[in-house]
Order: C-alpha cells, then structure tokens, then sequence
C-alpha cells in the first residue's frame, strides 16, 4: 500500500508491496454513524453551529486505533450507492431502516475533510459496500505479507480474521474496543472464523432486517455450528434435533444457504477490480 496522500483512491490498489508491515483499515461509515449516535448528547457544534459528533467521535477512534497499533500506513473505505449484490439476494436489506439524519449526512463531508488533511486515503467503489471494499484491499496486503487491522463495529468481518488480518471491534460508544485475532474469534463463539458465515446465516441479523430461523438465536445458533460445523451437515444431521427445531431447519434450508451468501464478503474475483 502507498503511504497516505490526498488522493482519493476509487479502488483498491494492485501489486502493492507491503511485506513486513503494518496497516490499519477503518470502516468509515460503520464507526462514523456510532460516533453519531455513542455522542449524540454531545454538544459539538462549530461556531457556525454545524454539528460534529460524529467528525468528533470518528477522529477520536482513529487516532486511538493508530496510537494503539502504530501502524505505517492508514486507509478508509466508505459506502457508495446501492449495494446492488446483495439486495439481489435480498431486496429487504435494510428496508425497515429510515434515512440517516441530517445532522449524521451533513458531516460525512467534514469527515472526509478531515482524512485529507491528514492526508489518509479513501477507497470506494460505486455500489459496493465498505465492507468489500475493506476485504479485498485488506486480504491482498496480507497475502503480501503485511499486517493488517481493521476497525469496525460491523460482526461481518469475524469472517475475515486470519494469521496476519486482525479485527478491532468497536462494542459501545467510541473507545469500547475489543482486538480479535483467531484464537479469540474461537474463544468467543467456540468455532473459527471460517465456521462465521454458517453461524451469521442462522443467526440472521435483524438489524439489517435479514430473517435466520424462528426460534434459533445465537446461543443455538452457536451450539450448532460448535456441534456440527457446517449447514450442510445440520442438514445432514436434522433428524437428532427436537421436532419444532427440525420443522423450522427444514422449512427454512434454501433461505439460510442464500443467507450464507448474502453475508459473504465479496473478493476480487467478484468485484473484478
């Protein structure tokens, strides 16, 4: 990855030569919304009376992260359009959702202004979601030897951890952070990060108004992966489950595969770039 400069950059970078260093990767609109929300009783205003919570909140989780990491380099992807993809597959993605606030919208601007002064670069593509974005570039430097953190309060990147891909996790307001690397993923859910999708695709998340199963929350969403690894084998392995956990699996099989794809972060290959 080049050293930071104003330059915005609309795709991840090819042939990069990272070997034996370190980069940190924010997810902008991911930590900039629970900036917006972690400090929405914040009185932070500019002069002119522009709020600034979330460039506020935002800056701080940056400069925490690099202090915390001292990283060499420092990179931000931000969403762009419609993630065409995955509605696709689920045209109710995020339909329940009301449009971001004004006051959240207005200060993307500012934030963006803030990264080039301090001249970090922003990656983008148009209608493609920041957590691709984030996985392509993220997984290509650490195939080239560097190693890599990203910052996010997104679970969908537990997928992505691997030797040299860490996960910073931002769990409460804008300082509450948690570091995953595979040894933790599978402390906390008791299986890996390859086993995540399987899980994420029973789970659903109701956030972003994706349906798993009926009755099948995280802790059993949990104990089945923990138990069986993967979809295919619960399938496989239906008839030693209870009756009403069976009828649901059964009902709901082709759902939860396109689940599983619907949560998959999309790679190179996919996004042709």
């Amino acid at each position: 990855m080049p050293p930071p400069s104003k330059t915005t950059a609309k795709t991840p970078p090819k042939g990069t030569k990272a070997a034996s260093q370190s980069v940190l990767l924010l997810d902008g609109h991911s930590l900039a919304y629970r900036a917006f929300f972690a400090l929405a009783d914040a009185d932070l205003r500019t002069s002119s009376g522009q709020t600034t919570n979330a460039t506020y909140g935002f800056t701080s989780m940056l400069i925490k992260a690099w202090q915390e990491h001292k990283t060499r380099h420092i990179g931000v992807a931000f969403d762009r359009g419609a993630p065409l993809e995955r509605l696709a597959i689920r045209p109710e993605y995020k339909a329940q959702r009301t449009s971001p606030p004004d006051e959240f919208r207005q200060q993307l601007g500012l934030i963006r202004e803030v990264l080039d002064a301090l001249k970090v670069p922003v990656f983008e593509l148009d209608n493609v979601e920041a957590d691709d974005v984030l996985h392509v570039l993220g997984t290509r430097l650490a195939g080239e030897g560097a190693t890599v953190y990203i910052v996010t309060a997104d679970r969908d990147f537990f997928q992505m951890v691997a030797p040299r891909i860490r996960l910073i996790m931002n769990r409460r307001g804008i300082s509450d952070t948690v570091t995953y690397d595979e040894a933790a993923v599978r402390q906390r859910y008791g299986f890996g990060p390859e086993r995540y999708l399987d899980y994420a695709a029973l789970r659903g998340d109701p956030s972003d108004n994706i349906e798993g199963v009926l009755g099948v929350g995280e802790k059993t969403a949990e104990r089945l992966i923990q138990t069986y690894g993967t979809l295919e084998e619960v399938f496989a392995h239906l008839p030693d489950l209870t009756p009403k956990l069976r009828e649901r699996l059964t009902q709901a099989q082709v759902r939860l595969l396109e689940n599983r794809e619907f949560f998959r972060l999309r790679t190179a290959e996919d996004l042709a770039v």
